[in-house]
């Protein structure tokens, strides 16, 4: 498949409601910004991914979490702030992987990260190409 340009710096800030049929409309806005880049199909997984996360697993659930992604020449970074709660990674079962786990396979242990506390948090990753 041949992508046209990447823009040198490309960003985007949305808040959505913490409900599931959100993180449709985060990977739609995501794809939209992305789709010249070449790991758009990664990005996209990626942000389905940390924006399911901010629903199912924080006290964004039902209130509201802010997703951003940003593209620049050679990455892009995608993030999901959600208003925090208890965390709790729990690794794959060795049958079906969880979204840290997909997270951590795409970009590379060192690539994604946590910052924040029980009282909001956001959760990132970097995919380099």
């Amino acid at each position: 498949m041949i992508r046209a340009a990447v823009p040198a710096v490309t960003g985007y800030t949305g808040v959505f409601h913490g409900t599931p049929d959100q993180v449709g409309s985060v990977r739609r806005e995501v794809a939209r910004r992305v789709a010249a880049c070449p790991r758009a199909d990664d990005i996209i997984l990626v942000a389905s991914e940390l924006a399911a996360n901010a629903v199912q697993h924080s006290d964004s659930r039902g209130q509201f979490f802010t997703f951003r992604c940003e593209v620049r020449a050679g990455y892009c970074r995608v993030e999901a702030e959600d208003l925090g709660g208890p965390w709790d990674i729990r690794p794959g079962d060795g049958e079906r992987p969880h979204g840290l786990d997909i997270i951590g396979t795409l970009v590379g242990e060192a690539n994604w990260g946590v910052h924040g506390d029980a009282s909001g948090r956001v959760v990132w990753a970097r995919l380099e190409w």
